[in-house]
């Protein structure tokens, strides 16, 4: 049975397509259409089965009432629960979501973002990979509205909405010092996104601020293509020092999951041997055999600033708006009291 359009209404009238258009998206008042052609057009709807299309409606009405929402890795809490609390979000604003992951793969991003933009979403909320400030810089210049999400990039002025990581880490290091501990060393990523690299600054800042003399080989940065295998000799180095570090703190949750495997492997004692903190926290944690403590990342407030931000966006087209919230430290058994 063949589809009926616009087209042939307008050729069972005897009007213009157009004509058709405004009084079946309810224009007919505003585009100054007799109320007699109206009632026409609405007659032959009725009599041909006519059933509108919802893509080419939202097209002529300029909005879809959804949000595309890129995550980094669906795999991890941070990025699950990030979506779990956008959604929530933008289903108050009624708004459905579209999402996709793109496993931290700059070309993924990419494609993920022009499906999104081809759907037609009405704006969109990005964890952005490394490298990918040319595809946010693309995003600018077309006018569609969108928000950064957990990741900036400082030398970009956009809307986002992120952690303040610098003070987490700094504050994390201050209880850990607070602690008693002297000796401790920082695992993070070897990268060039800010967020990371704002989390070992904050790191050496409280050991500064705390005439703590920093040692080279406490920073262990990791390279995502041999976590395990730098996190192994990154543990050895700290522990067979002349003066072993008292404490490890991990920069996110996939650093520390590794991180408490290899010092279960080898029945190093946490906190009796070292004590651990962790920059995010993880459902594997409730494996291990004492409470990690950790930081934990206002995800529910995260989501709805993000989805506050574009749909302000998407309504008033301009806003200028850099959300930086904070942590929670939440206190486990694997720091030494």
């Amino acid at each position: 049975m063949k589809k009926v359009g616009l087209k042939d209404i307008a050729e069972h009238v005897g009007v213009s397509i157009a004509l058709v258009s405004y009084v079946l998206n309810g224009q007919a008042e505003l585009k100054q259409v007799s109320k007699e052609n109206a009632e026409k057009i609405k007659r032959a709807a009725e009599e041909l089965n006519y059933r509108p299309n919802q893509i080419a409606k939202s097209l002529k009405m300029l909005k879809t009432n959804t949000i595309g929402l890129v995550v980094a890795d669906i795999n991890y809490r941070f990025s699950t629960g990030i979506t779990r609390a956008v959604e929530a979000e933008a289903k108050k604003a009624n708004y459905t979501v579209l999402f996709g992951s793109s496993n931290e793969s700059e070309d993924t991003f990419e494609e993920l973002v022009n499906a999104l933009i081809n759907r037609q979403v009405d704006g969109l909320i990005l964890v952005p990979v490394e490298n990918s400030q040319p595809q946010i810089k693309m995003l600018q210049k077309s006018g569609v509205p969108f928000v950064l999400l957990d990741r900036n990039f400082p030398e970009i002025q956009a809307n986002h909405v992120t952690l303040n990581n610098h003070k987490a880490a700094y504050d994390a290091t201050t209880y850990l010092i607070k602690q008693g501990h002297k000796r401790i060393a920082f695992f993070n990523y070897q990268t060039t996104f800010y967020h990371l690299q704002q989390r070992n600054q904050g790191y050496l800042d409280a050991l500064k601020d705390n005439n703590i003399k920093f040692q080279e080989h406490w920073l262990q940065e990791v390279k995502s293509s041999d976590r395990a295998g730098d996190i192994k000799r990154g543990i050895g180095t700290i522990l067979t020092h002349a003066k072993p570090c008292d404490a490890a703190f991990f920069a996110t949750d996939t650093l520390a999951i590794t991180g408490l495997k290899y010092l279960n492997k080898h029945n190093i004692k946490v906190p009796g041997q070292l004590s651990v903190l962790s920059f995010d926290e993880s459902e594997a944690f409730e494996l291990f055999y004492c409470p990690v403590t950790h930081l934990q990342q206002p995800l529910a407030e995260m989501g709805r600033a993000a989805v506050d931000t574009v749909v302000g966006l998407i309504d008033h087209n301009k806003i200028n708006r850099q959300v930086s919230l904070e942590s929670k430290l939440v206190k486990g058994k694997s720091c030494r009291e």
